[in-house]
């Protein structure tokens, strides 16, 4: 699986910056989709070709307390760094230290570097706002805190990023960035805390099956448990944050992001749990978006529907329609995991996603649903004359990628990008994957090329 590379470090010192630069070439692909969370905790990346997971620790921080802790040992370790940081980080490939040239070290910074000490994974420490400043300047004071050499670094203007990222991946394993190859279904559970994650993975696997649960495995581990229905064979990709153990009553979901982000990326389907009794949520978007950037098919389903009434059912559909609109492809099943209620639907829906993300688009149909598309809604002209999209292939699956050819195609808004994406989806009758289009600037790729023509036409 991809690395994953976690950013640490005081409020104010460029996390985010430095984060939306790491995964700012991914982030393009789905850029102005409506519903998209600009507080993004986590996205793709790539150097070269060396792709990574980028997660900004600065947004799992809910109960971090703004002053130092005083004191040593755990207590103080408690109130600088949240539950979910402490997961992020045991669980990281590296991690990046960040601090800020201007203004110095100070006692923050200290703390950290003696938290990171005792992690498992490299650790980087990059000094961040030194545009401008001679590096044995900026890094002077920062050696104090024993983390090795120092990094100098401008998140804003992108100065040093390109050696420090290449520094850090060198140290790592390569992936190649490749989707899930399998021939059936590798179905991964996502959702934010406690919305029915365990609950749900006991029901699809059956209760006579939660016993593989005990199978050794770490918490940087995911477990592939293979599962039969009917004809149909799937693998369940489950995580430490989402195994639970049998016969354990009223245990909360211990909530990994690597362990999810992971996750995501082993699946070719997930399943992106939703809860009707807390409605739809900023982080329950940023998943979504992830999993709309990774490629992957996706089913939802809203669990505990049961528990909601008439008038709150009519409010969530609306929610899920004003929020989540950018995975409108996506079917959505409305559950209950504790009684098994609509389980058993979703795996119908896990095979015709998985079937549409690897179905082969044929060139003359393709051809046809994109000039009616054209002929239904011409794109907006561009300042310097008309876009012309002239001839469409099929350039890829999981999920399925079209390549349109034409004029004047960087001018294309995002908006057209997506009708054509709804296009070719209902084209072709595709459900619960996404649908991504690449333009190319020139002629058709295939004219010149003649056509053999068949011994009963020749010499007619």
């Amino acid at each position: 699986m991809k690395p994953v590379v976690a950013l640490v470090g005081r409020p104010n010192v460029g996390k985010s910056t430095l984060f939306n630069r790491l995964i700012r070439q991914r982030l393009a692909l789905v850029a102005e989709v409506p519903g998209l969370t600009r507080d993004r905790q986590y996205g793709a990346g790539m150097l070269g070709d060396r792709p990574y997971l980028a997660l900004d620790t600065g947004g799992l921080e809910a109960d971090v307390l703004p002053t130092r802790a005083n004191g040593k040992g755990e207590e103080s370790l408690s109130l600088l760094v949240s539950q979910q940081v402490k997961q992020a980080l045991h669980e990281a490939d590296a991690i990046l230290l960040l601090v800020d040239g201007r203004e110095g070290i100070n006692a923050t910074d200290r703390d950290w570097a003696t938290v990171l000490r005792k992690e498992r994974a490299p650790v980087w420490l990059v000094v961040n706002k030194t545009e401008g400043m001679s590096t044995d300047l900026a890094t002077a004071e920062f050696h104090d805190l024993g983390l090795g050499r120092p990094f100098t670094i401008s998140a804003t203007h992108g100065d040093g990023v390109l050696t420090l990222m290449e520094q850090v991946l060198s140290g790592l394993p390569a992936v190649e960035d490749i989707g899930p190859t399998a021939e059936f279904p590798e179905i991964a559970v996502a959702g934010r805390p406690n919305v029915g994650k365990s609950t749900l993975v006991n029901a699809l696997l059956g209760e006579e099956r939660v016993v593989v649960f005990d199978q050794p495995g770490t918490t940087r581990d995911s477990i592939r448990v293979p599962l039969q229905r009917g004809d149909n064979h799937y693998v369940l990709i489950d995580t430490a944050g989402v195994r639970r153990r049998p016969k354990v009553q009223g245990v909360v979901e211990k909530y990994s992001v690597v362990s999810t982000l992971k996750a995501i990326e082993a699946a070719n389907v997930v399943i992106l749990v939703l809860d009707a009794d807390a409605g739809i949520g900023s982080q329950d978007a940023a998943l979504a978006g992830f999993i709309l950037e990774s490629g992957r098919a996706l089913v939802v389903a809203v669990n505990k529907w049961d528990r909601a009434d008439a008038s709150r059912r009519d409010w969530l559909k609306i929610e899920l329609e004003r929020k989540l609109r950018f995975i409108g492809f996506a079917k959505k099943h409305f559950i209950s995991a504790r009684d098994g209620s609509g389980v058993g639907a979703l795996f119908a829906s896990v095979d015709r996603a998985f079937a549409s993300a690897r179905r082969t688009l044929a060139t003359p149909k393709l051809n046809r649903v994109l000039q009616g598309a054209v002929q239904a809604s011409s794109p907006p002209r561009a300042n310097d004359g008309p876009i012309r999209l002239k001839f469409a292939h099929q350039g890829g699956k999981n999920p399925p990628l079209v390549v349109i050819h034409g004029n004047r195609v960087d001018a294309v808004p995002a908006t057209y990008r997506r009708y054509l994406s709804n296009a070719v989806r209902t084209g072709f009758g595709l459900e619960g994957t996404p649908v991504e289009i690449e333009f190319r600037a020139g002629e058709n790729p295939f004219r010149g090329r003649r056509r053999p023509r068949s011994s009963k036409t020749r010499g007619h």
